[in-house]
């Protein structure tokens, strides 16, 4: 098995990104592509996509794994490489993908192509057009919403295909099929319609409940599938009219029945002769039940095992060794206390726990979405990366940064965070933080996802002065940005502590844990004596690759370079490319605990080491972020009573 070779595939909000990883997770070659969206100058909420154009870039980037890995010496040649494939995973983003039944792309823009068969067949998660729609469900008070924490998102898929239903004639919605875009890319690659635990609870309704689960006011829903009551309640009876055959596949369950799947259960017969000559790999190979990308990034980052530094534990800023010793490998019931902050355009922060917990505000809990038998929890910010973004481009000194950049062969990043310690030198702060005590800003530029669940919440920032042109004032902008994003997690934390939960540490992945004045703040914002986590939050973990990029700590290249460049997200789906393969050679039935085991297993394998950042307890800094999370509590609380007292004044005329 050594010899074998597994590929992870990541459809993220930008690109299409192929991983060709070995056994234990070492890199061979990664392939990225852009992929194309559509947005509106009319209609900011809209965004969509193409299954044709996505598929399209994710063959190209697998040829790019085997064509550049087969340039290394010693790895043979493409056809040889190919043929060491032994299993695919997939992840994608939570977007709605539509196809006819014979799998073409149905056109999901308003207008007169809107049911008709067209390439702009996908509408991202970030779309907000359903808006109304997510209202009118959440008003029905229906018990399934207690397993979205209270609310469902405009991001979901069934206010989305309220939205394609009120739109399209009876007739052209009947010949729709429905994807969460994991599901869609795993049905492309075997041509089979079955779906993943993960797609079906997290982001289509169904609550995967085998036996009575009270929600939060005591109700039970519906044990194992789809509510009835709530789709027809909500104006979408025809899915259940016909055995919602749209949206999953009905079985021998009956009606309510879908074949469904935990995370890299083998799918179908595996890779399908088509999809195979078009991706260069062998037909049959095992391809995995899919994730949505956080719960990919999830699975390639929880089971992380410290640094072990100088003979002490967990400790960042060591000193430079050739052999870096980990903590010892830690057992699954450890993921409960590991809060996953899987963090790029937008974050996600999921965590994972024996018995179901219902948090308001905080999607889920929902059975079943990776490990057989266990539930997980999801907050989440919809624009943490792309609000930094935001801030740094419309800015007058954007041009200034990437000059300066440029010119001194580094990240504008870098820029900014040099900037703020000449800054922080010049004025003789403490901190950072010091300089940007009296810039506030409120970081819900797109919506709250958690743990307020309002899509109608939008950004602010208090404390502005008149120099807005300066490099200076970008930079203290942009770490007071940081600190919004770090305040807000820490509501997100306190919640789920205050629900049952027990978060120790937070695990961070994505383009964000490269940023070591980020991660800094969210260990010392998480960190607070209130009562609720007091003296339980043992820091921020980053991956030993992140953190050396971070500037955070040095290894001298020990341990980094086999997986440098592979994102925890990409190389969660090819762990399940690696536990489809598995499975198949499993002999007889395996039930959910020896399922667990394998796919622990392959994660400990696979998962690379990483980096406590232990946070700042007390001192001016602390008393000082502690200061500003009183403020950020009262922004939430004045930006209501401001929107209601508006909404009044216009509903009275």
């Amino acid at each position: 098995m050594s010899d074998s070779l597994y590929i992870g595939i990541d459809v993220g909000t930008g690109s299409a990104r192929a991983a060709l990883t070995r056994f234990d997770g070492t890199l061979l070659h990664t392939g990225s592509y852009e992929i194309r969206t559509w947005r509106y100058a009319t209609d900011h909420r809209i965004f969509e996509q193409s299954t044709s154009d996505i598929w399209g870039r994710i063959c190209a980037a697998v040829k790019d794994c085997l064509e550049g890995a087969a340039q290394q010496v010693g790895n043979g040649t493409v056809s040889d490489l190919a043929k060491r494939v032994r299993g695919i995973g997939f992840d994608a983003t939570c977007s709605l993908a539509v196809t006819d039944f014979s799998g073409e792309g149905v056109s999901v823009t308003d207008g007169g192509d809107l049911g008709l068969l067209g390439e702009r067949n996908i509408i991202l998660w970030a779309d907000h057009r359903a808006e109304k729609e997510a209202d009118e469900i959440n008003g029905t008070g229906s018990v399934v919403l207690d397993y979205v924490g209270g609310k469902m998102s405009l991001e979901m898929e069934i206010p989305k295909i309220l939205w394609l239903k009120r739109r399209m004639s009876p007739e052209l919605f009947e010949r729709c099929q429905f994807f969460d875009l994991p599901d869609y890319l795993t049905y492309r690659a075997t041509g089979s319609t079955a779906r993943s635990c993960c797609s079906l609870t997290c982001k289509c309704s169904y609550v995967s409940v085998v036996e009575p689960k009270a929600g939060v006011d005591g109700r039970t829903p519906p044990l194992g599938g789809w509510d009835d009551q709530f789709f027809h309640t909500i104006g979408l009876g025809e899915l259940v009219e016909r055995g919602y055959g749209q949206i999953g596949r009905a079985t021998s369950n009956g009606a309510n029945g879908v074949e469904k799947t935990t995370a890299g259960i083998p799918v179908g017969k595996g890779l399908s002769k088509k999809a195979a000559e078009e991706l260069g790999l062998e037909e049959g190979i095992a391809v995995g039940s899919g994730l949505i990308d956080a719960y990919a990034g999830w699975l390639g980052t929880v089971g992380a095992r410290c640094v072990v530094a100088s003979g002490e534990g967990g400790a960042a800023g060591a000193e430079r060794q050739e052999e870096i010793r980990l903590e010892p490998p830690p057992e699954v019931e450890e993921s409960g206390w590991r809060l996953v902050v899987v963090a790029g355009t937008s974050s996600c922060h999921i965590v994972q726990s024996k018995e179901g917990i219902f948090v308001k505000g905080i999607w889920g809990p929902y059975r079943d979405p990776v490990f057989p038998g266990w539930w997980m929890n999801e907050g989440g910010q919809s624009a943490t990366g792309q609000l930094i973004e935001h801030i740094i481009s419309t800015h007058s000194a954007k041009d200034a940064l990437y000059k300066r950049a440029k010119e001194e062969g580094t990240s504008i990043y870098a820029v900014l965070h040099d900037t703020l310690e000449n800054l922080r030198v010049e004025r003789n702060a403490s901190s950072y933080t010091e300089l940007t005590k009296d810039l506030h800003i409120y970081p819900d530029f797109h919506g709250n996802r958690s743990p307020i669940a309002d899509p109608r919440m939008r950004g602010s920032i208090t404390g502005l002065n008149l120099d807005g042109t300066s490099l200076a004032s970008l930079a203290l902008l942009y770490h007071a940005t940081l600190t919004s994003i770090a305040l807000q997690t820490r509501s997100i934390v306190d919640e789920l502590n205050s629900k049952g939960h027990h978060i120790k540490r937070l695990y961070v992945s994505g383009s964000q844990a490269q940023n070591g004045v980020l991660m800094q703040l969210l260990a010392d914002a998480c960190y607070h004596g209130d009562g609720v986590n007091e003296g339980a939050l043992e820091g921020v973990v980053v991956s030993v690759s992140d953190a050396e990029d971070a500037g955070i700590a040095d290894f001298g290249g020990a341990k980094k370079e086999k997986r440098k460049g592979v994102s925890a997200v990409v190389l969660g789906a090819a762990m399940l490319g690696r536990m489809a393969h598995e499975m198949t050679q499993v002999k007889g039935e395996a039930g959910d605990e020896k399922k667990a085991e394998i796919l622990w297993n392959i994660m400990m394998d696979m998962t690379p080491p990483g980096v406590l950042i232990p946070p700042t307890k007390e001192g001016l800094e602390k008393r000082i972020l502690n200061a500003k999370y009183e403020i950020f509590l009262e922004t939430v609380e004045i930006q209501k009573r401001w929107r209601d007292k508006m909404d009044k004044i216009v509903t009275a005329g």
